[in-house]
């Protein structure tokens, strides 16, 4: 009778220790970005689509909401190495006549934490090296290949610049990172490889499919319905790969 009682006991535990599990899943599935998170996806899409009188409207709901102006600041900077300095300054200036036009009407943004200096001297090769391992969630071994090894100065440009020098500085984690590059790139066009390639890095991070697919809602619902369907199209095949 003891045997079966324990036997009961053990089933019970196991049941609610999966119950538990399956509604953890379930939640971390279901979670939506932050609202400072969507913020930086309409950002970084009018940035990208050069979109200005968007942009504006985005960034005085953004600071409304709390975002500070050096976490703006900081995705328009991001921004240039997926859309060049043309659309990065383009919307700094915007940022710069948002704040001029706060300022007027008597309101005072909170201005937010600056970049804390990088300390770290070694080789900024190894340090982008280790930076997009940890965004990866792999190792890079083996050898070069394809735009690597035809072009090994671009190579060389992505570890220590993008991955060195503004993935190190610490105003936006990784995953806010990832979604300015992810709603920038579905907002360019024709990049759906790069696209693809930020969205595994996003899942790596811990976003979730139901986050990503969030982005490329609030894409759709900003105008960019022909940009969030392919980019649904680039998430579904990535989910697919994974799943096999």
């Amino acid at each position: 009778m003891q045997e079966i009682k324990s036997c009961l006991l053990l089933i019970v535990l196991l049941l609610c220790f999966s119950s538990t599990m399956l509604a953890q899943n379930n939640a971390g599935e279901n979670q939506n970005l932050t609202p400072r998170q969507q913020h930086i996806v309409t950002i970084s899409a009018f940035t990208a689509k050069g979109d200005l009188t968007r942009l504006s409207s985005a960034l005085h709901k953004a600071l409304d909401a709390g975002l500070t102006v050096n976490e703006a600041k900081e995705v328009l900077v991001h921004l240039y190495a997926y859309c060049g300095f043309p659309r990065s300054l383009q919307g700094i200036n915007t940022l710069m006549a948002v704040l001029d036009a706060r300022k007027a009407k008597g309101i005072t943004d909170k201005i937010g934490k600056e970049a804390t200096p990088i300390q770290n001297n070694g080789s900024k090769y190894e340090r982008g090296k280790k930076v997009l391992e940890t965004l990866r969630g792999k190792p890079e071994n083996g050898p070069k290949t394809g735009y690597a090894a035809f072009s090994p100065e671009i190579e060389v440009f992505l570890k220590e610049h993008l991955f060195a020098d503004i993935f190190e500085r610490d105003i936006l984690n990784y995953a806010d990172r990832e979604i300015t590059t992810i709603s920038a790139l579905i907002n360019l066009g024709g990049v759906e490889p790069m696209m693809q390639s930020h969205m595994s890095i996003a899942l790596n991070l811990g976003l979730t499919e139901s986050q990503l697919m969030q982005i490329l809602s609030l894409i759709e619902e900003n105008g960019g319905t022909k940009e969030a369907e392919v980019g649904k199209q680039v998430l579904s095949a990535l989910i697919k790969s994974i799943k096999k």
